[in-house]
């Protein structure tokens, strides 16, 4: 069927399901349902900005007259789904619609509401935001005092809910914490300082820097020049984006384990940048829209691992009540895109040693593992919950990286 001109995208790919069927991310029993759930297509979702006074307002406005107006109303003889809050989401301030383009501009109600949400859009009261990636910074636990980094923050809309976050006591006109939104392309620095305008925040600095060797600032303490540590870093790295295949139909046929092969080095070198700037007791959020051990477990074990303890994954579980997801796995192989399996390094061939690296294994002394708590990062399934594929690992440093521990003068 040609839809549009366009032949119909075939959302199959048989490596990917071999993939991860053999690597068990789904439980047993919910193969079909994970699957079915990946070609559907995603829930527009939308986010209230929540540090204004009006957001409750907002909220009045789209429950009681543009929900209410939606609750008889068909369009081509099927009814309208309602919007539904996002349950894990704090104060009813998210929602998500299975209401297509297609059907909004087809009826006159709909066209109403269109037409609001598009207004309040422009004016930074509401951001159309994927569920999934509301997640990170409400993880951070961010206050108005917290120096925050945002070490890939393009497009911007979660370096928009850490600015919110900054403002949440409307008491503070300025409150004393900032945020600084990096991103290594140019161009989407300027979707930055669109989204950053839009609300009007005073505490948003953007910079143009590979994260991975992003430099020190240096602040001015009493007249001494010292090394600013961030309280806060959200490391939401560049990814293969499997977990986003709802959204970009293409993952389908680009899809093989190569992506991640590749992108594993660079993840594990921007973490390790975001961590060595983050203070102690401070929190990295690590995040990436995949559901790849070899992009999220493994730059998180092998993390910890150079740490040598001064990293420990927090645990969230009571954290965000309502939201479903899977815990971390310890366990998991390398697949070349040949469909070649490897178990552990040292069975790599010799001229496959720059394509895959010792850091993509898992540990393999147990009470080492056992001691890092993989568990405890988090996975989120799209037929969970309605959403994309994420996943989100919670670090704390307690104490300076071993390499950056200052030699004592003798």
């Amino acid at each position: 069927g040609w839809a549009g001109g366009y032949p119909e995208i075939v959302k199959e790919n048989e490596l990917f399901e071999r993939y991860y069927r053999e690597l068990g991310i789904v439980p047993a029993g919910e193969w079909d349902a994970f699957m079915a759930a990946l070609r559907e297509p995603l829930p527009a979702t939308l986010r209230i900005t929540g540090y204004r006074s009006h957001a409750r307002e907002i909220l009045h406005c789209l429950k009681e007259k543009y929900f209410r107006e939606l609750q008889d109303l068909e369009v081509d003889g099927q009814k309208v789904e309602m919007p539904q809050s996002l349950s894990w989401y704090p104060e009813e301030l998210a929602w998500h619609t299975n209401l297509s383009r297609k059907i909004l501009r087809k009826s006159p109600q709909l066209e109403k509401f269109h037409q609001f949400l598009v207004s309040e859009t422009e004016c930074g009261n509401i951001s159309r935001q994927e569920a999934v990636s509301m997640i990170p910074p409400l993880l951070l636990n961010v206050s108005p005092h917290h120096k925050i980094l945002d070490m890939c923050a393009a497009p911007g809309s979660k370096t928009a809910q850490l600015i919110e976050m900054l403002h949440a006591d409307m008491n503070v006109p300025f409150p004393s914490g900032f945020v600084i939104a990096n991103d290594v392309d140019n161009k989407r620095c300027y979707l930055l300082v669109h989204q950053a305008k839009r609300l009007n925040s005073p505490c948003i600095m953007v910079v143009n820097h590979d994260a991975s060797s992003i430099p020190n600032l240096q602040i001015d303490v009493d007249g001494r020049k010292e090394i600013l540590f961030y309280d806060r870093i959200l490391c939401d790295v560049p990814c293969s984006g499997d977990g986003t295949m709802r959204k970009n139909i293409d993952v389908w046929k680009k899809w093989t384990t190569q992506n991640s092969l590749q992108l594993h080095g660079l993840q594990l070198r921007i973490a390790t940048r975001g961590v060595e700037q983050l203070a102690e007791g401070g929190r990295m959020v690590y995040s990436t829209c995949s559901l790849n051990p070899i992009e999220n477990e493994a730059v998180i074990a092998s993390l910890l691992e150079k740490s040598q303890g001064a990293l420990e994954l927090a645990d969230v579980s009571s954290e965000l009540p309502g939201l479903k997801r899977m815990p971390g796995i310890t366990k998991w192989k390398v697949m070349l895109k040949d469909g070649q399996w490897f178990e552990e390094w040292k069975d790599v061939p010799s001229n496959r040693q720059t394509q895959i690296r010792p850091t993509m294994f898992p540990v393999k002394d147990e009470e080492k593992l056992k001691a890092m708590n993989l568990e405890r990062c988090l996975r989120i399934l799209p037929h969970h919950q309605n959403t994309g594929g994420f996943f989100v690992a919670v670090l704390i440093k307690k104490s300076p990286m071993p390499w950056n521990k200052r030699q004592p003068k003798v």
